[in-house]
């Protein structure tokens, strides 16, 4: 049976049978856009949605004016990691969702490390 996925479908899935968030170290799962980035704490076991953050989200809403976009993915990893530690949640397993660790996925990653979350 052929399929009919891109490379980065193919990725994910081979990365997501790997990994999974669980209650005492939920998915840090990035998904990028042209235009936007967003990323979201994960816990799969429950199937619920812990924090999310986005180049969208109210608390970026005129702080990213001109910046570039790998410069608006650190804010939002910035904003993530703040979202999380406020809920304790302070280790995470990282999911890049496919894409190459490289740009606005690495500068999201990176942020989130500085500001305190461990993954």
């Amino acid at each position: 049976m052929a399929t009919d996925l891109t490379g980065r479908e193919r990725r994910k899935l081979r990365i997501r049978s790997k990994i999974s968030g669980k209650p005492e170290r939920p998915r840090l799962s990035v998904f990028r856009s042209r235009g936007h980035v967003y990323a979201q704490v994960v816990n799969d076991v429950d199937g619920k949605t812990l924090a999310a953050a986005s180049t969208l989200s109210r608390d970026l809403k005129g702080t990213l004016g001109e910046d570039r976009k790998t410069d608006a993915a650190k804010k939002v990893g910035a904003l993530i990691a703040k979202i999380c530690l406020e809920k304790k949640i302070e280790k995470v397993v990282f999911d890049r969702n496919g894409y190459l660790y490289h740009g606005r996925v690495r500068a999201l990653a990176e942020a989130a490390r500085e500001a305190g979350l461990e993954f």
